[in-house]
């Protein structure tokens, strides 16, 4: 019988905490959301002076990330080079900006995290911190 992982809220607090500890070392101010394997919000954190447009990016990004397997940035530019507009999803929460990474164990993605409310490039290093805090849980360390 095939067994699946699923991610915990106590993983996903982690990973929370993770970002969420570098973000206030740096003085800044994000969403971080982390989903489950179907794109669903198991846990969320607004630092304080983060944009209220961030909350809603930083859950779609996780969405995203998770339901198509890849980065959010690489399923905008997807839909860029092959044409297609994000709306053929069928579900509005798609969005084409970076700061979406999924999170894999034992080669499925058993969810994602989303960070949105600092310069793409940072949500995207914010959101991969947050996966490699996974990995250190999962592998003991």
């Amino acid at each position: 019988m095939y067994q699946t992982y699923n991610l915990s809220h106590t993983e996903a607090l982690k990973i929370i905490t993770t970002i969420q500890a570098e973000l206030e070392k740096q003085n800044k101010a994000a969403a971080i959301a982390v989903a489950d394997s179907h794109g669903e919000l198991i846990a969320f954190l607004r630092l304080d002076g983060c944009k209220l447009p961030s909350l809603n990016i930083a859950i779609n990004k996780a969405f995203t990330a998770a339901r198509e397997a890849a980065e959010s940035k690489v399923v905008g530019q997807r839909s860029r080079e092959e044409g297609f507009p994000m709306t053929n999803f069928g579900d509005l929460r798609y969005t084409a900006w970076g700061g979406g990474v999924p999170i894999t164990y034992q080669g499925q993605v058993i969810g994602a995290v989303g960070v949105s409310g600092i310069p793409e490039a940072e949500d995207m290093a914010m959101a991969k911190l947050g996966v490699q805090a996974f990995e250190q849980m999962v592998s003991g360390q």
